[in-house]
């Protein structure tokens, strides 16, 4: 067996954000909430960026999946409607706490 086949391969989306400014996050989940499709992502630094992974707050972006009327393909879009927004913010921090075992309070993502 080679040794890739063990390695971690993450999912990774470029992100241009309103002001033009292009960020890579990694998918930390993905679900469906009230018949709409959200993601949850987090910042994503190369290996050899070891100084920016130490100074990473760990956080936690929720986005909205919209569709292009045009193309019909997938464009992930900021939830403006803040109640919603805590909502499906709960439920990702549970799921995201099951799936990486966070206990403790201080071990909370921050969400934005």
């Amino acid at each position: 067996m080679s040794e890739n086949m063990n390695e971690y391969t993450p999912d990774l989306f470029e992100l241009i954000d309103e002001e033009g400014n292009k960020q890579t996050f990694e998918l930390l989940d993905c679900m469906e909430f009230e018949e709409e499709k959200y993601y949850a992502l987090t910042p994503y630094f190369e290996a050899d960026e070891g100084q920016e992974l130490l100074e990473d707050s760990g956080e936690v972006v929720i986005l909205k999946v919209e569709y292009d009327e045009e193309t019909g393909e997938e464009i992930l879009a900021s939830i403006e409607d803040e109640e919603l927004f805590d909502r499906v913010g709960a439920v990702f921090m549970d799921r995201i706490e099951e799936m990486f075992g966070f206990d403790d309070e201080d071990d909370e993502l921050p969400v934005q």
